[in-house]
């Protein structure tokens, strides 16, 4: 971290962050037209450095947590913008490995609240995040910026930048409120974040021949090829003898998504040399994805919110034997059952149900409809309480990222 970057460190929260959290964090709007003219009354800083634009229905913020710090192994000055964000807003938006400091995220909300009333719009949460991140990554003159889709892909904020490449992670079932029924409507949506003639990197997982009849435009296609023999351990993998520092072989895809995006870079004429790049891996941390949490005797935290994401944690505790006790909390407008099904198949050694104050939680009576399963229901001190205390058998707390930040929270444990 550059100490002279006015960009970084903490501070107390200044008074545009709560207008900020007033406009409440959910949803959709169809169009551009909001985050378009913020950008132009701002004066474009999107087009100050060049863009890649991560889109995905998981693995987007692994997939982003491996470039930034490849990025700047390789000497670049990187910028990043990810959400949701765990314990503060300031988690959105990183320069130089670092979260922006909360009074330059007020200073910068503060210019696109100007900018929002000039031009009579209201603009959503998501959006003026955006404006404030593309924003900072100019005042910082960063050498490229790390964009993360919100939502779907066509409507997203994040989609009025012009990107060099574009990335899709993975297709699944997410969101089908907003995004359509089906993974082909959903990467429909997702597509949207690709550009004529321009690079778009798919994850390992996903079909070239799958994914070209859903396009509406012509990139070069280019899918991330698997990294060769790997071994897997609960905290941690190997590929090659090399450490990694995110665990799970679905975190083995997204470093392999984020190694193809880095020969698409190169071929775009960025120096990256590979020495520093493997040291780099075995450092990332990504708090909430598999992550133990600090402080705390054999606790551990992933916000597995949906089928895919509950699979793969499911198959990597199956993969590894562990049995751990879960505690699990969701919001309401999730696929609780299919998360069930999922986490149920790695044979937990007890269940735990967690039910944060917001409204946006599931209930005990859904949460045990669809466990099919009379188990007790804690509030965050009640949970908070019991994850403090020792235990000879892991702890799993998964089911929602949201549930996550808000136990930190309550634990008074900073993730970052």
């Amino acid at each position: 971290m550059d100490d002279a970057n006015p960009l970084v460190v903490g501070g107390p929260e200044p008074p545009f962050i709560g207008r900020l959290q007033a406009r409440g964090h959910f949803g959709i709007k169809c169009g551009l037209e909001n985050i378009q003219e913020l950008l132009k009354g701002l004066g474009h800083p999107d087009q100050g450095y060049p863009v890649v634009l991560i889109a995905g229905t998981n693995g987007k913020g692994s997939t982003g947590a491996f470039l930034a710090r490849m990025l700047q192994a390789a000497g670049l000055k990187v910028g990043w913008t990810t959400s949701p964000h765990l314990a503060d807003v300031t988690e959105r938006i990183w320069v130089e490995g670092a979260p922006i400091r909360q009074e330059a995220l007020d200073r910068l909300l503060g210019e696109a609240f100007a900018i929002e009333a000039r031009a009579s719009l209201q603009a959503t949460y998501f959006e003026l995040m955006i404006a404030a991140a593309l924003s900072a990554f100019r005042e910082s003159r960063v050498d490229i910026a790390l964009v993360e889709v919100g939502m779907g892909g066509r409507w997203d904020a994040t989609n009025a930048t012009d990107p060099i490449l574009s990335v899709l992670t993975t297709v699944g079932l997410d969101h089908q409120q907003y995004l359509g029924d089906t993974r082909e409507a959903i990467a429909r949506e997702k597509l949207c974040t690709a550009r004529d003639g321009r690079p778009l990197v798919l994850g390992p997982a996903l079909d070239p021949d799958w994914i070209r009849p859903l396009l509406s435009c012509e990139p070069t296609l280019h899918p991330a090829p698997g990294l060769g023999a790997v071994e897997l351990h609960w905290d941690h993998s190997r590929v090659q003898g090399r450490r990694v520092g995110l665990a799970g072989r679905h975190q083995l895809d997204n470093l392999a998504t984020a190694f193809e995006v880095l020969r698409r870079l190169r071929a775009q004429g960025f120096a990256i040399p590979e020495e520093h790049l493997w040291p780099s891996v075995a450092e990332v941390q990504w708090p909430g994805r598999l992550w133990k949490a600090p402080d705390l005797e054999g606790v551990w935290m992933d916000g597995a919110h949906n089928p895919d994401g509950a699979s793969v944690l499911a198959d990597h505790a199956l993969a590894c034997g562990v049995r751990p006790h879960l505690f699990v909390g969701s919001m309401g407008d999730k696929d609780l059952r299919g998360v069930a099904r999922e986490l149920q198949r790695m044979g937990p050694r007890s269940v735990t149900f967690v039910q944060g104050a917001e409204p946006r939680y599931a209930t005990a009576p859904a949460l045990r409809e669809a466990w099919n399963l009379e188990a007790p229901l804690l509030t965050l001190p009640q949970a908070a309480a019991q994850l403090r205390a020792p235990s000879d058998v892991p702890r799993l707390i998964t089911g929602s990222l949201y549930l996550l930040g808000d136990l930190l929270r309550e634990l008074g444990i900073q993730p970052f």
